[in-house]
């Protein structure tokens, strides 16, 4: 019965952040596990996003209007075509010459000729608009996103009435649920569906429907193009799609009026909303008849109406709790009070812990709610769209933005969510076969700059993009980082048998292939090679982008040749293609320090034609990568450091995700100072009041949510590491966060981690092993370690250098106390 459901909401709302399992939580736990603001929201963009990884809506919590911007994220443009380039192959050899020859410009020209199509664009689905039908004196107004319940709430009071609405996107039952209420008074609103895409919408009784048709074809918002959205009627060249609405009211009358449904004098209403796409996989024509998608959107619907408001509240909640309560972070603050928007003013002044906590909580928030076990991957807006030509096609880009949205997914312990992406990799990597094989002649797949849910794998830009974003090859390895960090952190040897292992064999003998020797003949390098996005000064002083042995090449090449190793021999298989890799890596170009002290981003010390580019990919070896931690390596490192120096120097890191690989490499580094600072830039440069990550532009901030991602996981970094062997505890706690706790990290080989410190002293700390064999750990500076306990018994630890030793059978729990040594 619609009449629990005020009741049942209250419940859930008022007791679940006091139950969070933190020591301490509750005090302040509004203010890291909520962002709320005193006014509606103007704009799309500054709305509250809802999602369940494959339906999304953002709410701007109007007063005489509402709207419900809602996205599927299987609706995009296009259908699976052809992509081969027959002229790519034949011209290789002469970028490769061109190349070795110095001819820069050259082999940039000539890799035009190696291009492909663009890729397609994600879709908005529609816009669901409630025009309210009350008048008066607003006055209490809140509009709140509360993230351990993903519930979006708009409340504020006319006269006597208190005016509530209730948004959220259920998982268990995959629709989206508003409700409405009024406390003193009744609800009456007009409500229609709308969308940019070619469609038709009807409403007969108690529910609107809306039947509509993608692109066949979407031109990138950057390029300008005669007839950038194109539409064909043919069944399959361009999706099917199907929204259905079903208001149920609790009093009054609901009645439908044209297009729109009518509800008047009700006491409470509850909208189910349900979608369908006609996208059947990426390989095969999106050819569903609409009479198909609707009868499944049907059916969602109809399961949907027969559970009542509290129990898809209870199944909702439930369901992402058990995700979003798995790791939580508590960092104490002077003042937190006042709406998200005044605190990420002050902070610029003064900075708020808690607010760092806020933005922590708010990246695992987003990442639950874009990306579930079946979905597609988040994109470059994680699910959440309003443009037919969004920014840069909201696609997958793949040469930093797809692989920073999934960042904490391991550490953070939702390692669940990193399941789409990994399940993307084999689907990319079947096109990528094909791509290898008719653009280059090599073996194994490739992948290079953007993808979409077609799983495109070709270099884009149609013989006219710029080489520097357009022919770059390396997204495959990249990738395969993510299905080995999902081994490492979760020790399942059956995932790294059965998927991961394959796909990253066949990412590593095309990596072998693309090796050449360079032109003195004394390594293996890689040509034609791109620094992602950047340029460098030829010696006529004009930029060029192509050239021998890029920095980030070999650090993905040697990466992705190290993991296959480590692979085949925890297999037990695969001995002489191992010993190929290791033979391989012995000829390759190293890395080499340039004339300022910095990691050279090229084989050569060119001038950089952009000192402060946003993009580090010289420093991947460093930060995702760990290959410049190892042993022998501190030169590098600090090469590495002094390279992250000058590119801030020069304005870099200007960009949400920049600034998020930024406070990433500090974090690594062991700076909690820089780290700290850095966090504090995000806020002040690349945010909006709602948090979302921005990514500059001339006409405004753009939405891009990899920054949101990032910042996550650099904040996680700066709390717990565990890469090379051990675990580091409060790495680089910035000076701010004297006093905190935190729950839940993961650390590689499947260990839980929950840690307490106080005035900037590490208190405590608990580890939970899931495996057994021997952890170990360093401590921060002028920490001792005064015990080790294991269900009260006494632990027996080893000390070596700076980090201890002890060894635990699976699914014991270590407490460990500290003091000052």
């Amino acid at each position: 019965m619609l009449t629990s459901a005020a009741s049942a909401l209250a419940g859930v709302l008022g007791g679940a952040l006091g139950a969070l399992p933190l020591r301490a939580m509750a005090t302040g736990s509004d203010n890291t596990h909520s962002l709320w603001f005193d006014a509606p929201a103007e704009r799309w963009v500054d709305g509250l996003p809802v999602g369940n990884g494959r339906l999304g809506a953002m709410v701007r919590g109007g007063i005489v209007e509402e709207i419900i911007s809602l996205n599927e994220d299987t609706l995009w443009s296009g259908y699976p075509t052809e992509t081969a380039n027959p002229d790519a192959i034949s011209t290789l050899a002469g970028v490769r010459e061109a190349v070795f020859a110095g001819d820069y410009h050259k082999a940039d020209q000539l890799a035009k000729r190696m291009q492909g199509p663009y890729s397609q664009s994600y879709a908005p689905l529609a816009d669901l608009k409630l025009s309210m039908r009350h008048a008066g004196t607003v006055t209490a107004y809140r509009r709140e996103l509360a993230l351990d319940q993903a519930v979006a709430a708009t409340r504020y009071v006319i006269g006597r009435t208190q005016y509530r609405r209730d948004v959220f996107a259920s998982h268990p039952d995959q629709v989206v649920v508003v409700r409405l209420s009024a406390e003193g008074g009744t609800i009456a609103f007009d409500a229609t569906l709308d969308t940019q895409l070619r469609a038709e919408v009807s409403a007969t009784g108690h529910r609107l429907l809306l039947r509509g048709k993608a692109p066949a074809a979407c031109a990138p918002d950057y390029r300008n193009v005669a007839e950038p959205v194109v539409y064909d009627d043919a069944l399959g060249k361009g999706m099917a799609f199907v929204v259905a609405i079903d208001v149920e009211a609790d009093g009054g009358e609901v009645f439908s009026q044209g297009n729109m449904i009518c509800v008047r004098g009700a006491r409470e209403v509850v909208l189910r909303i349900a979608a369908a796409t006609g996208f059947r996989s990426f390989n095969l024509m999106p050819d569903l008849p609409v009479k198909v998608i609707e009868a499944h959107a049907i059916d969602t619907l109809s399961a949907a109406r027969k559970r009542p408001f509290a129990d898809l509240l209870s199944r909702h909640t439930a369901d992402h709790q058990s995700l979003y309560r798995r790791s939580a972070l508590r960092l104490d603050a002077d003042a937190t009070s006042g709406t998200t928007a005044a605190r990420r003013e002050a902070n610029a002044v003064h900075t708020d812990p808690a607010l760092a906590a806020l933005l922590f909580h708010f990246g695992r928030y987003l990442l639950i709610a874009s990306s579930r076990p079946g979905t597609q991957p988040a994109n470059l807006q994680g699910i959440w769209n309003a443009k037919v030509r969004p920014p840069w096609s909201s696609n997958y880009t793949t040469n930093i933005n797809v692989q920073m949205n999934y960042w904490p997914a391991e550490v953070t312990n939702l390692s669940d969510c990193h399941r789409p992406l990994l399940d993307w990799i084999a689907r990319v990597a079947d096109n990528g076969r094909k791509v290898a094989r008719d653009y280059y002649g090599m073996p194994g797949w490739c992948l290079h700059h953007n993808s979409d849910i077609w799983a495109m794998a070709n270099p884009v830009g149609e013989t006219t993009g710029d080489p520097f974003w357009a022919n770059w090859p390396m997204g495959g390895p990249w990738l395969a980082q993510h299905l080995w960090q999902h081994y490492a952190f979760s020790g399942d040897l059956a995932f790294l048998r059965q998927t991961a292992y394959p796909l990253m064999r066949g990412c590593a003998e095309f990596c072998a292939a693309w090796l050449v020797k360079d032109s003195g003949g004394e390594y293996l390098t890689t040509a034609p090679s791109i620094s992602p996005e950047n340029e460098f000064l030829a010696p006529d002083g004009k930029p060029a982008a192509i050239s021998a042995g890029c920095t980030m090449d070999l650090a993905l090449t040697r990466e992705i040749f190290a993991n296959c190793i480590q692979a085949a021999d925890r297999l037990g298989t695969d001995a002489a293609f191992a010993q190929r890799l290791r033979s391989l890596m012995t000829q390759l170009e190293p890395y080499r320090i340039g004339h300022l002290g910095q990691l050279q981003e090229w084989s050569q010390d060119f001038e950089e034609a952009d000192p402060g580019h946003r993009h580090i990919s010289h420093l991947y070896a460093f930060y995702p990568g760990d290959e410049m931690a190892q042993p022998g390596t501190r030169h590098l490192a600090q090469a590495a450091t002094a390279s992250m120096l000058r590119r801030e120097a020069n304005g870099g890191a200007a960009t949400g995700w920049s600034r998020a690989w930024a406070t990433a490499i500090w974090a690594r580094a062991g700076d909690g100072v820089r780290s700290g600072n850095s966090v504090d830039l995000f806020f002040r440069n690349s945010t909006l009041d709602n948090l979302f990550d921005t990514h500059p532009s001339p006409t405004g901030p753009i939405f891009q949510i990899d920054g949101n991602f990032g910042m996550t996981a650099a904040i996680a970094e700066m709390l717990l590491q565990s890469h090379q062997g051990a675990i580091a505890l409060l790495p680089a706690l910035p000076p701010a966060w004297h006093s905190g706790e935190v729950r839940g990290l993961r650390a590689r080989g499947g260990i839980t981690v929950d840690q307490i410190w106080t005035d900037n002293r590490l208190q405590s700390a608990r580890l939970h092993l899931e495996h057994a064999g021997v952890t170990s750990v360093r401590l921060p500076t002028g920490c001792r370690l005064v015990s080790a306990t294991a269900a009260g018994r006494k632990v027996s630890v080893q000390f070596d250098a700076d980090l201890f030793r002890f060894e635990g059978s699976a699914d014991d729990t270590i407490d460990l106390t500290f003091d000052r040594s």
